[in-house]
This record gives structure tokens, sequence and C-alpha cells, in this order.
């Protein structure tokens, strides 16, 4: 359900809520809130709560500047898993400056500046997610271990499936979120789990893949295991990725006269995807653990596309009545807003210029080696710079060179990702 902010206000004095939890995302896509008492929300709708902007990752692009969140009332849910006396609500805020001009680095506001041009070009895309997350033994001190959870297989059933009541109780809580999951399993893995979601709008979709990470995360702690969403955590094992699956067609107040142009739609907009693709891996695969993920295990490294079952970066049928295109490249740690908003506008571009799908299973290119590649060639990105503005490039550039200096000059380079990705993502 939507509420307005008169509604919200009214909600809270009847249901005996107590914190309000303002929520944002860092520029790497890591949750982060702040609480605030419900009796102050009325005040905060208005001229919204102050945060260090230097204190947040990314942020300092802000050079200074005083950064304010600021609620979007249309996103507010109960947190099933906070106590029910004293109840506490949550919001993904957007973030400006203090004389209310949005943020650069607010990747909320960057997608829905993504929407609004899709709907301007005459077009509408909805976006569904399929997660993957590994699940593993905590030891007699109650800190997680590399020790998988189970060790069964994909669809496997219990008892070989130890995960079954834990995605079982994700899957409730999201629904109480307001949240559909449309199914779970065991995956491939050991102790990896998949939930799928059915397709959405664009900003709901990425705020309902950090609820969904939120959620999985507080659900484990509670059966005394560790949930990790790091793309490769065991290196013998499969990775954990983030399908995206999207449709776009044109918009209501065009479709009667472009129904029949929807499939050559959707082949450009794929086709602009994978001409793009290499130019923004460093946001849909943002660390350096990202990169041990691609090309094994099925998880892509060829730009290709195929209808079929296999390693393909784009998995789509473009002579079926399905016009679905799932990109599978993407991991669970991304920044989704960021990610969401690049397929958006490099598939504009795709239908813009008429780009031509290339023969199935057949391309010459492969997504970047390593992190350090990936912000070579984002570097020199024009496409990147027209739609990212340029002290944020700057920042996210900078923070991935540093993050590669880092591990290149690691001794035990496997130590050092368990210790910077494996518990924190």
């Amino acid at each position: 359900m939507v509420y307005s902010e008169n509604e919200i206000l009214q909600y809270i004095e009847e249901n005996d809520i107590k914190f309000v939890k303002l929520t944002f995302c860092d520029l790497h896509g890591r949750l982060k809130n702040i609480s605030i008492l419900s009796s102050e929300l009325a005040v905060t709708f208005e001229h919204g709560v102050r945060i260090a902007a230097k204190k947040v990752s990314g942020f300092e692009a802000a050079n200074g500047r005083d950064l304010y969140l600021f609620p979007d009332a249309k996103t507010m849910t109960v947190l099933p898993w906070r106590p029910q006396q004293g109840r506490v609500i949550r919001m993904f805020c957007f973030i400006r400056y203090k004389d209310g001009t949005p943020f650069e680095g607010d990747s909320r506001y960057f997608l829905k500046k993504a929407m609004k041009a899709a709907v301007n070009a005459g077009f509408c895309f909805r976006f569904g997610t399929s997660c993957e997350f590994m699940l593993f033994l905590n030891d007699e001190k109650g800190m997680p271990t590399k020790v998988p959870h189970d060790f069964a297989g994909y669809c496997d059933t219990a008892p070989d499936d130890k995960g079954e009541n834990i995605r079982r109780d994700v899957c409730l809580t999201l629904e109480q979120m307001g949240i559909q999951p449309v199914s779970s399993r065991h995956e491939s893995g050991c102790g990896q789990h998949e939930i799928d979601f059915n397709s959405s709008s664009a900003l709901k979709a990425a705020d309902t893949f950090l609820s969904f990470k939120s959620a999985v995360k507080s659900v484990a702690e509670v059966h005394g295991v560790h949930a990790s969403f790091m793309p490769k955590p065991l290196r013998s094992d499969c990775g954990n990725g983030m399908h995206i699956s999207f449709t776009v067609f044109p918009d209501s107040d065009f479709w009667e006269e472009r129904a029949s142009e929807c499939g050559d739609i959707v082949k450009s907009a794929a086709a602009g995807i994978m001409e793009r693709i290499r130019e923004f891996t460093l946001l849909t695969n943002s660390t350096v653990n990202s990169y041990a993920r691609l090309g094994e295990f099925t998880a892509p490294r060829e730009i290709i596309w195929s209808d079929e079952e296999g390693s393909q970066l784009i998995r789509m049928s473009p002579d079926s009545d399905d016009t679905s295109v799932e990109l599978r490249a993407a991991d669970c740690v991304c920044n989704p807003y960021l990610t969401l908003g690049m397929m958006i506008y490099s598939a504009l571009e795709g239908i813009d210029s008429g780009a031509l799908l290339p023969e199935k299973n057949c391309g010459m290119e492969r997504l970047p080696e390593t992190l350090e590649k990936a912000a070579d060639i984002a570097e020199k990105s024009d496409f990147l710079r027209k739609y990212i503005p340029e002290n944020i490039l700057e920042v996210l550039l900078r923070h991935s060179r540093e993050e590669w200096r880092e591990y290149s000059s690691a001794y035990d380079k496997e130590a050092f990702e368990d210790k910077k990705y494996f518990i924190s993502l």
C-alpha cells in the first residue's frame, strides 16, 4: 500500500510506531540509515535530516557541503524483525543539499532521472531480479566461518537442503513488508540459495533488491548462520550473481500506433546494452572479487546472447512472444540504482540508433578481466560521462583504483578478499 505523508503520520499515531529508519545507500550500494523518533518525522518531511557526508563512502564529492535525507513516503514499510511494541518503520530517502538541490551522488535520484528519460522518449521499462546468496556456519563465538551451511545442490530438498526454513522466513518477512517473491530454491553451490522477484518499475525493483538483502541478513542472523552476497566466497564453487531481467515497450500514450514495433524495440535495447556493457561493468561488478566469478560456472565473460541455458551475457528469445531480456553479468554487491540506470540509458541509445543484435552466440568482445581494466575502460567512456556527473565518476574511479592497489600489494590475496568482503557484503 502506498501512503502519503499525512497518512504515515496518522499511521504512526495509531500503531505504536516509536522509531523511523531513514535509509539510503552509499555510492557503492551499501545500505546506511539514521533512526529518528517518530515524533520528529513531520519536521523531517519538510526539512530533512543532516548527515556527515565525509563519513559516507563516495559522498566526499559533496566537497564539505551539508547533505540532508528526505524520506520518500511511497516507500514506507514496517520492519517485521523489529519489536512489536515500539515498532519501527523504514523509508528510503532522496539526498539533497541544504537548498533542496539534489546531490549528484544520490544514486536513487540518478535512477529516477533515467526513468524520466525513458518516459520522455516514449518508453516504459520493467525490471525483475533473481538474487543469489550463500549461508555459512558460525563458530562457537558466533563469528562466520567459510564452512557452508549445507552441501546440497540445485533444487534439492530437505534434509539435504538445510536452508529451506531460512528461505521460507525470508519470503514471509518480505511479504510482511509488502514485497512478493515469486519463487525460492537451493541453487547449485554449497549453501547457495536464490530468490526471484516479479518485474516492477526500475525504482521499485532497486528498492526491493536492497530490502531483500537486508531481510536475508537479518533472518540468517536469527537462525544463527551467516549470509554472504560476496560474488565469489568459495574459490572452488559457484559464485553469487544477480540476473536482471527487463522488458521495454512503448509508453501507453503511444501504444496503439507503436505496438507492432515492440519486438524490434527489445532487440535494439538488448543490442544497446551489449554495445555499452564494457563501459559500465565497473558498476555491475564493482569489487575485485566480482571478477573472480566471471567466466566460471556459467557466469558470463563473452559478450554474446542466446536463447539457451549457458554462459552468455544476455539470454533472450527475440522471435517468441516472451519479450524479456536477462542480463547475467551483475552481482549482488553492485549499486542497483546506478546499474539499472545505465541499463536504461544504454537500451535507449540502442533503440534510438536502431542497433542490431549480432548473430546468436557470436561476438568478439569480452567483459573486463579485472577491476583495474574495468576502471580503465570506464575512465575513457564518453557514454558514462554523458550521464554520470564528473565529480561522481572521479570518486568511483579513485575508489576502484585504491581497492585494486590494496589487492595487488596484499601478500595473501584470498585473505584480503575475505577480510574486505566476506562479512560485510
